[in-house]
């Protein structure tokens, strides 16, 4: 008998939800929030609100498209952590009631296990032992997969996530939010090597990019003084010098990790996944020391409900389910 799995996602800003039968997926809808924008960042409370407004239609339109109806679902899962919690209660008070109302297993997902397994959506996959690292708005680790439901994280950011770092370099830079895409954009035609920024001395296999931040602050407040339109006559090379620091932050971190594991498969996730730059050198890296690469494609890489339907399949098939009194957490740990 088929699995067929219903999959929410309201970690965030966006709400998601997929239809996977036995692994594939049918369906993957998302509805974006642009509310946001005009603040420069996210409003918890109205991403909350927009999570109610948005999660029925876009569970019905998932659905609809997948050709599945709800009494043929085999579980529902959610994501149960972490998150903004306004957002995560959404998702999971609507999970728990359907799968109360249809009598059937919830699946509690954790977002950052998801964005990893993201990477077995589609074929080829990662054979495990492999090594992720994990890049978005809030996270930035090195994860040691031994199997799809047993991962550790051998190395992590002490302050703040790569996402950050992108998306407060564009906000200095006076770019409007999210500004990481934008960074992205202009560096495609700047000189990477034209500026140089400090890559930090950080222990183990840990990040740090709070001092870069603080490097870029101080490089544009120079140079404004000495030419107010410094930014304009040289926001391509800018970028593509930030955003070339920040990448071999990264992977010179993920280096000492094959080193160090003897792990040649190396895979990336998360939203900054989606950075053209960051795909683009992981191949480089990956030809250079003979690594097996894998990158999701561009539309698992950014909080989607597809992802957290793959990790909710494992969990189905290894009995893994959660109780109706399941609490999500803004925090926690794989």
């Amino acid at each position: 008998m088929s699995v067929k799995i219903l999959a929410i996602e309201s970690s965030c800003d966006d709400t998601g939800a997929a239809v996977l039968v036995d692994g594939k997926i049918l369906s993957n809808h998302i509805a974006n929030q642009k509310v946001h924008e005009q603040y420069g960042g996210v409003i918890p409370e109205l991403a909350s609100r927009a999570h109610q407004e948005n999660i029925v239609p876009v569970v019905d339109i998932a659905l609809r498209t997948a050709g599945v109806k709800a009494e043929e679902l085999s579980a529902i899962a959610f994501t149960q952590s972490p998150g903004l919690i306004g957002s995560l209660l959404v998702g999971s008070c609507f999970a728990k009631s359907m799968a109360m109302a249809l009598d059937i297993p919830l699946i509690g997902v954790h977002h950052m296990q998801a964005h990893v397994l993201a990477n077995f959506i589609d074929d080829p996959k990662p054979s495990f032992p492999f090594l992720c690292l994990t890049v978005s708005g809030g996270h930035t680790q090195i994860v040691l997969c031994e199997s799809p439901l047993k991962m550790r994280v051998i190395g992590e950011t002490l302050d703040d996530a790569a996402g950050e770092a992108f998306d407060k370099s564009a906000k200095i830079l006076g770019l409007p939010y999210p500004g990481g895409p934008l960074i992205d954009k202009y560096a495609k035609t700047g000189d990477p090597n034209r500026f140089k920024f400090p890559e930090p001395r950080i222990p183990e296999l840990n990040f740090s990019f709070s001092g870069l931040k603080t490097a870029i602050l101080y490089f544009l407040q120079e140079n404004l003084q000495k030419d107010p339109d410094f930014i304009s006559k040289n926001l391509p090379d800018i970028c593509a010098s930030i955003q070339g620091r920040i990448i071999s932050i990264l992977l010179n971190k993920v280096l000492k990790a094959t080193k160090e594991t003897g792990v040649r498969d190396v895979a990336i996730a998360g939203g900054v996944s989606a950075n053209s730059g960051l795909r683009a050198a992981l191949q480089e890296y990956g030809e250079k020391y003979n690594w097996r690469t894998f990158i999701p494609k561009f539309e698992y890489c950014t909080d989607n409900a597809g992802m957290i339907g793959i990790t909710a399949y494992y969990k189905y098939l290894a009995g893994e389910f959660s109780p109706l009194d399941a609490v999500p957490t803004a925090r926690a740990a794989f």
